[in-house]
């Protein structure tokens, strides 16, 4: 039995650090095969590794990322998919991501669904972070060809409302408009239904961005992205709270990245009642 030692905790079994990532290498490897039961073979391919070879589980950057990379390693060489019963036909989203290019859609899923930071997606895929970067950039811009949206952006400083138009442009989608107030972002969404709000907090005329956003998803059904300066304040705990969250200074990788996942999964924004200004 092979054991591994967690920075403030006693030692604790493989099979204990297996259990407790096993729904989510699941998860992981079903949303990256396509399917439940080729995502399931790849994952019982990855238990019988461990039992037979525990050498190949490299624990220098974590458990976590150590199970994740040999989980890759072994999907990027075993062509289980072929294998295997394809079962229940994949949902909207699982049949989008099959499009996307494998090695693409692992930066993407690592990044976007399993919440790694972009320095463990890279350890992970043994790539550097560079690398992951523009792999995740490639992920938005082939998303972007099955899913692709027209954007309102609600943004009251000109530079950076260039540098998001640019960016969303980029990843194919279509820029609707761009609002530096609440009036001029609800006056907007009237005149084009947006399948996307990018949203800054505080506008120019001192209205609230979060004001302008419960206002248009009574009656926009779009996922929103949050832009702020200030992201602890509205990371409190207390419900509801902003599903995407991006703060300001932010990496053009990482307003891809966003983009993507809240277009991929399409999160359905909700009314804060919070009021609160960055």
């Amino acid at each position: 039995m092979a054991w591994s030692r967690i920075p403030g905790r006693s030692r604790v079994s493989t099979s204990q650090l297996v259990a407790q990532h096993l729904p989510f290498l699941r998860r992981y490897a079903r949303a990256l095969s396509g399917s439940q039961s080729a995502g399931d073979a790849y994952v019982t391919s990855l238990l019988e590794t461990l039992i037979a070879e525990p050498s190949t589980f490299d624990q220098t950057d974590g458990p976590r990322v150590g199970l994740y990379r040999l989980l890759t390693q072994l999907w990027n060489s075993v062509s289980i998919n072929a294998e295997v019963d394809k079962g229940p036909l994949p949902i909207q989203g699982e049949q989008r991501l099959g499009h996307i290019t494998p090695v693409v859609r692992q930066a993407f899923l690592l990044v976007s669904l399993e919440g790694f930071t972009e320095e463990e997606a890279a350890a992970i895929l043994e790539i550097d972070v560079p690398t992951l970067r523009n792999l995740v950039e490639e992920a938005g811009r082939e998303l972007a060809a099955e899913i692709a949206s027209d954007v309102l952006i609600i943004e009251d400083e000109p530079f950076i409302a260039l540098d998001l138009e640019g960016l969303v442009e980029s990843l194919g989608h279509r820029v609707t408009g761009i609002a530096r107030t609440h009036s001029e972002a609800v006056s907007l969404a009237r005149r084009k239904a947006p399948g996307l709000i990018l949203a800054d907090i505080q506008l120019a005329d001192g209205s609230s961005g979060l004001d302008a956003v419960n206002e248009l998803i009574e009656s926009v059904d779009a996922p929103v992205i949050f832009i702020t300066a200030y992201p602890e304040r509205f990371l409190t705990g207390v419900r509801p709270e902003p599903a995407f969250l991006i703060a300001k200074p932010f990496q053009p990788s990482t307003v891809a990245a966003v983009i993507s996942q809240a277009l991929f999964f399409d999160r359905k924004a909700r009314p804060r009642e919070q009021r609160a200004t960055a």
